[in-house]
């Protein structure tokens, strides 16, 4: 018997993410948990810095004008879906991480690097290694949203696999699982990195990471413990 899947991130991901999984055969529900909303702020000179260091795409895809000031300087991305948001701004990707910020900076250690990071309000704290200077701007910022009522109905009746690709949205189903009274034990969570699982906390049935950072390593992660 396959299990439901339960897919939890803005669009225009959740919509992208729910369709894979139909077409893959699988029953799949889905909300928002959080809204990214932009953030004013003002870009520093470029000639400071040597290049950017971002942890979501939702940096480009918020960032507004300012990032046309700072263009030329090259992205270090977290992961693959960063890196994309950079290309179709016109960014050119240096390097592309992925096992999360601080590993990407630990592989480049030794190394003499001004790094301008461009984040969220809530965002990884990081330790960079000697040589590399970190100045950070807050381009946007998450909002809370409820978990609709037919996912939370389906969750309570049915249990199933959780899909989780931020830590946020593993923050927010927690909060809403302990908000609403919703058990965990009859779920599965399918996180995208081991700092998404770590936020996602204890109590569920199992928790399991993707085997790389990606999309589609995830949805082949999360249909494997459905049909499981």
């Amino acid at each position: 018997m396959t299990r439901p899947l339960f897919v939890f991130r803005p669009e225009p991901g959740l919509g992208v993410t729910l369709e894979t999984a139909a077409s893959s055969g699988l029953e799949a529900l889905g909300c928002p948990l959080f809204e990214v909303k932009p953030v004013e702020w003002s870009a520093p000179p470029r000639s400071d810095f040597d290049a950017l260091l971002v942890g979501s795409s939702n940096v480009f895809r918020h960032g507004g004008r300012a990032l046309a000031k700072l263009e030329g300087l090259p992205v270090y991305a977290v992961g693959e879906a960063t890196a994309e948001g950079a290309r179709e701004k016109g960014f050119l990707v240096t390097m592309t991480g992925k096992g999360g910020l601080q590993n990407l900076l630990d592989e480049i250690a030794g190394r003499e690097l001004k790094f301008l990071r461009l984040a969220g309000e809530k965002m990884v704290e990081l330790s960079p290694p000697v040589g590399i200077t970190i100045e950070t701007r807050v381009v946007y910022r998450t909002v809370p949203l409820e978990i609709s009522p037919s996912v939370s109905k389906a969750m309570r009746e049915e249990g199933g696999v959780a899909v989780l690709h931020s830590g946020e949205a593993a923050r927010r189903l927690r909060e809403e699982c302990e908000r609403l009274g919703i058990d965990r034990k009859p779920i599965t969570i399918a996180a995208l990195g081991p700092r998404i699982a770590e936020i996602a906390g204890e109590g569920w049935e199992s928790v399991h990471t993707a085997a790389q950072p990606l999309d589609v390593e995830l949805l082949a992660l999360a249909q494997a413990l459905c049909q499981g």
